[in-house]
């Protein structure tokens, strides 16, 4: 059971990695800006919302873990669909924990960038 416990957040970085690259950055910008334009102004429901997928990191990590556990054949506590299903939730829940902890230092980050930028700017003046 402890080494399940790894497993879970060990598959949840490359589901994070995945759902963030695609619906944050620069790399696929211009796709995204095809399924926001899409998921905003599709005549369907169905189209709208699977365009809107693309957008949402929490929402794509559904998908990614899905495919993670079709290639991993990774279950927790039972052996069969429970299994997969408190797999699913539980990677997707630490994969949006990553997630979020990424973000929070991207914000620091680029807070420091425009600190040390002013700092340099009133040096120079």
């Amino acid at each position: 059971m402890i080494n399940h416990i790894y497993y879970i957040f060990i598959l949840a970085l490359p589901v994070a990695c995945i759902a963030w690259t695609v619906t944050k950055e620069e790399i696929f910008k211009e796709a995204r800006e095809f399924c926001v334009n899409k998921s905003n102004h599709c005549n369907h429901l169905v189209k709208r919302k699977f365009f809107y997928v693309f957008t949402c990191e929490y929402c794509f990590s559904h998908y990614v873990t899905i495919l993670v556990l079709t290639i991993t054949n990774f279950t927790l506590i039972y052996p069969d669909w429970r299994g997969y299903i408190i797999a699913g939730f539980s990677i997707v829940w630490i994969a949006n924990v990553y997630m979020s902890l990424y973000s929070l230092i991207r914000i620091d980050l680029k807070k420091e960038k425009i600190r040390i930028a002013k700092e340099e700017s009133e040096l120079e003046a």
